[in-house]
C-alpha cells in the first residue's frame, strides 16, 4: 500500500471509507497572467550584512566580547527593521520577522553559553584540592 494513499481517503461517520478525487496537478497558470507578474524583490536589504567569521585570535574574554557585540548588533538591526516597518517604510513584514527571530535565537544562544559557563565554574568551585 502506498503511504500517500491515506491522504486521498476520507472516513465517513458510519465507518465507510470514501476515496476523494485526486487533484488536477496538470493545471497551469495562463501565459497572460504570468507576463503581468513582476518580481517584488527589494532593491536593497534593510538588514546589515553579517560580519565574516574570523579565526579565534585572542583571549577568552575577547571571544565573549565579540559574541556579545554580535548579539547586540542583531538586536539593534531587528529594532531598526521593526521601526522601519512601523513607520511605513518599504520594509517587508517577513524581513522584520526574520530579523526578530535571528536576534532572538542569537540571544538565546548567548544565554545558554552563559549558563554553561556558570555551571562549569560552579563545578570547578565544588572540586576539592
Amino acid at each position: 500500500m502506498n503511504p500517500l494513499s491515506s491522504v486521498n481517503a476520507f472516513v465517513q461517520p458510519n465507518g465507510l471509507i470514501t476515496l476523494l478525487p485526486k487533484p488536477n496537478l496538470t493545471a497551469s497558470i495562463p501565459a497572460t497572467e504570468l507576463q503581468t507578474l513582476t518580481p517584488s524583490l527589494p532593491t536593497s536589504s534593510p538588514l546589515p550584512v553579517a560580519p565574516e567569521v574570523t579565526p579565534v585570535d585572542g583571549s577568552f574574554s575577547s571571544v565573549l566580547g565579540k559574541m556579545v557585540n554580535e548579539v547586540n548588533a542583531k538586536q539593534s538591526a531587528a529594532n531598526d527593521t521593526v521601526t522601519g516597518l512601523l513607520s511605513g517604510q518599504q520594509v517587508p513584514l517577513h524581513q522584520a520577522m526574520i530579523a526578530m527571530q535571528e536576534a532572538n535565537v542569537s540571544f538565546q544562544l548567548m544565554v545558554e553559553v552563559r549558563n554553561k559557563l556558570l555551571d562549569s565554574y560552579q563545578e570547578l568551585m565544588r572540586m576539592q584540592i
